[in-house]
């Protein structure tokens, strides 16, 4: 059985829904200081908006695009201990316009972390898996210290200082493939992202990058980095089967958060869903983090169930499900299978 490392998965990843009240406004409910905190509207066309503890709350990054990192007014002006603070700006709480909020637990602004041979600032939490990573980029290739003390299972990258592409790699992909977050791009095959020629696959300390092909000597980095925990996530990959009664994806928990992406061919967004937005069977409000989309209205088709193990297709849409179509996913859980260490306490399903 899929027991779980831990317990409450909510005490380290939440989706939180607001209403927007067009002023400054305290959200509460979280569980807990996000360090990681990624914003979108949902009624309506609006960027998606990526904030973290160890850049600092007033500096945001958009999934959707490759802009520089950005210091706008009214956006969010703090991390507060059971949600986050945010100011005017429409697309962060327009008024009456809903919103959602997805909420990660790392470990504060971070600290120095000297494991690799350039210095970074870690914000590590160990025991979720998942820390935040700055550095400044080299000439060329460089170990980056991570803080999990065991190798990652996914790693996304941003330029901060310039217009760089979000760069994603998963160890179910193969570290010599990328995806770029803000495209709809297919897998990129340049092992320079994560395993550059001479060099290991991401380790329990470090990471490879050569920042010749990511930018340029001097750029200002982040990095959000996972590994996997048993009963509260995976990253993954499955093959489509192009049938209604879709590919069934075993992640050993009952996801509160997906995300997905096709990567043999190119075309198809990448996708998003979650258990807040769609609290029941079946899952349909998709919020693709490469488009400024609103979630549109609930709709059978190309939609999926969240199950007590898994998560199930139903739709032979080909940005999801396509006929031997190859796709990459990260969930996050709700409720491990087994709920409790040592316990048969199973969960339910929806």
């Amino acid at each position: 059985m899929a027991y779980a490392t831990f317990n409450k998965p909510s005490l380290q990843f939440n989706t939180k829904l607001y209403t927007g009240n067009g002023g400054t406004q305290s959200v509460t409910g979280v569980g807990f200081q996000p360090d990681w905190l990624w914003l979108k509207k949902r009624n309506s066309s609006a960027n998606h908006f990526l904030f973290d503890a160890v850049r600092g709350a007033n500096k945001e990054l958009n999934s959707n695009n490759t802009e520089a990192e950005a210091s706008p007014a009214n956006y969010l002006s703090s991390f507060d201990s059971d949600g986050f603070t945010i100011g005017s700006d429409s697309d962060i709480n327009g008024n009456s316009d809903t919103h959602v909020a997805w909420n990660w637990k790392a470990n504060g602004a971070g600290s120095a972390n000297t494991d690799g041979t350039i210095n970074s600032t870690v914000s590590a939490n160990t025991t979720a898996g998942f820390s935040i990573v700055t550095w400044t980029a080299g000439s060329g290739v460089g170990s980056i210290g991570h803080g999990l003390g065991v190798a990652p299972s996914m790693i996304i990258v941003k330029g901060r200082s310039a217009a760089i592409g979000w760069v994603t790699g998963l160890k179910s992909n193969g570290w010599n493939n990328y995806l770029t977050l803000q495209s709809t791009n297919a897998n990129n095959n340049d092992r320079r992202m994560f395993s550059p020629s001479g060099q290991s696959d991401p380790t329990s300390t470090v990471w490879y990058q050569d920042h010749a092909a990511l930018g340029s000597s001097g750029d200002s980095m982040i990095g959000y980095v996972f590994a996997e925990k048993k009963g509260y996530s995976k990253f993954g990959t499955y093959v489509g089967n192009g049938s209604t009664d879709g590919t069934f994806i075993y992640t050993g928990f009952k996801p509160a958060f997906l995300i997905w992406k096709q990567t043999n061919t190119g075309g198809q967004n990448w996708g998003l869903f979650d258990n807040k937005r769609d609290p029941h069977n079946f899952v349909s409000l998709r919020l693709p983090p490469d488009t400024t989309d609103s979630e549109g209205s609930p709709s059978a088709a190309g939609s999926c169930d969240f199950l007590s193990n898994g998560f199930k297709w139903r739709s032979d849409f080909g940005s999801r499900n396509g006929n031997n179509g190859t796709y990459i996913y990260m969930a996050f859980a709700e409720e491990p299978l087994v709920a409790n260490v040592g316990q048969s306490i199973p969960a339910t399903a929806r």
